[in-house]
């Protein structure tokens, strides 16, 4: 399930490291429509080239840029960008008041990939009154979810964010890290949402491709997409990418979905290499997702730029999975 919570929020920079640029206006997709000036910045956020190192680590690897001297290790990564100011430059962008969910319910997928187990719901009558309890059993990875810090490490280290290592996960009498209770302390993943709606752009230039098929997505057609629908990134911007998987699924007959799931091996999606990794890194997003069941273009061609070791593992990016953008694109 997808929930966007509010809460106190704890901003780790101050107001004096961001350079503010004129406000842009959009529609609920994040679709801009006025004029656009020069984006927010943080003035300490280096690029993707400019990266410090980090020991034993590649290149690319942003462990210890958000670490405050007075407190533990980073467990945010890039949803440190999801400053006050930025929550509220995004409120300002509201016009319409519509809300679109984009929860696609867990009972949709009924074949879920990788031995995954299926959701089970029992109802559960009170005894001595008239009413009910519900009990489910789930695997977390069967709907739409965020890919948390503690879910992927960076394959060749076997290192999660920051450090945290494979055996601190699995030791139930370690201190927690990298959970994400400390997005919801920090305030959840609630700003400034665009979608990009690749499907309808490709389709639109005939482009056909299957999105249970490796159909890669580069950085130039995500900025193709951008141009066409008139959307300008801002820093903080939370990404969404409309690839087909959710439309795919709603048409298919129940075996082709298995073809699709359990059984599938490839799926369409951003193409991971180090024209894609740096610029997700230099958009600054804090956060990206879409409705594709891996994010990214899978299997990974080259696994140095796999999106899942570079953005969930070195920069601290959550990746949100099987989101139903099918009504926000409309």
């Amino acid at each position: 399930m997808v929930t966007v919570l509010t809460g106190n929020i704890h901003d780790t920079r101050k107001n004096s490291d961001l350079v503010k640029g004129e406000q842009v206006n959009g529609d609920r997709n994040g679709r801009s429509v006025s004029s656009h000036s020069e984006p927010r910045t943080l003035k300490r956020l280096p690029s993707y080239r400019s990266l410090p190192p980090v020991s034993g680590m590649p290149h690319g690897c942003t462990w210890g840029l958000w670490n405050r001297p007075e407190s533990k290790k980073d467990e945010l990564g890039t949803l440190n960008l999801l400053t006050p100011s930025v929550k509220a430059a995004a409120r300002a962008e509201i016009q319409a008041g519509i809300s679109v969910g984009i929860n696609w319910s867990m009972e949709n997928c009924q074949d879920p990939h990788s031995n995954r187990r299926k959701p089970e719901h029992r109802i559960m009558e009170l005894p001595d009154w008239v009413g009910h309890d519900d009990e489910v059993t789930m695997n977390t990875q069967g709907g739409s979810q965020w890919d948390g810090f503690r879910h992927w490490a960076h394959q060749p280290t076997g290192l999660y964010y920051n450090g945290v290592t494979h055996a601190e996960i699995m030791d139930n009498t370690k201190e927690t890290r990298n959970g994400i209770d400390q997005w919801t302390a920090h305030g959840a993943i609630v700003g400034r949402g665009i979608l990009l709606d690749y499907l309808s752009w490709a389709t639109e230039r005939g482009i056909s491709y299957s999105p249970i098929e490796r159909h890669p997505i580069s950085e130039k057609d995500l900025e193709a997409v951008a141009r066409a629908q008139g959307t300008e990134f801002e820093e903080g911007d939370i990404l969404l990418i409309r690839s087909g998987f959710v439309k795919w699924h709603n048409e298919a007959s129940e075996e082709e979905r298995k073809k699709g799931t359990v059984n599938g091996s490839e799926w369409a999606g951003l193409e991971g290499n180090r024209e894609s990794v740096e610029w997700l890194w230099n958009r600054h997003f804090a956060a990206v997702g879409g409705d594709a069941n891996v994010f990214e273009a899978w299997p990974a061609k080259d696994e140095r730029y796999r999106l899942h070791d570079n953005l969930i593992a070195l920069f601290g990016t959550p990746i949100g999975e099987m989101f139903n953008l099918e009504e926000l694109a409309e």
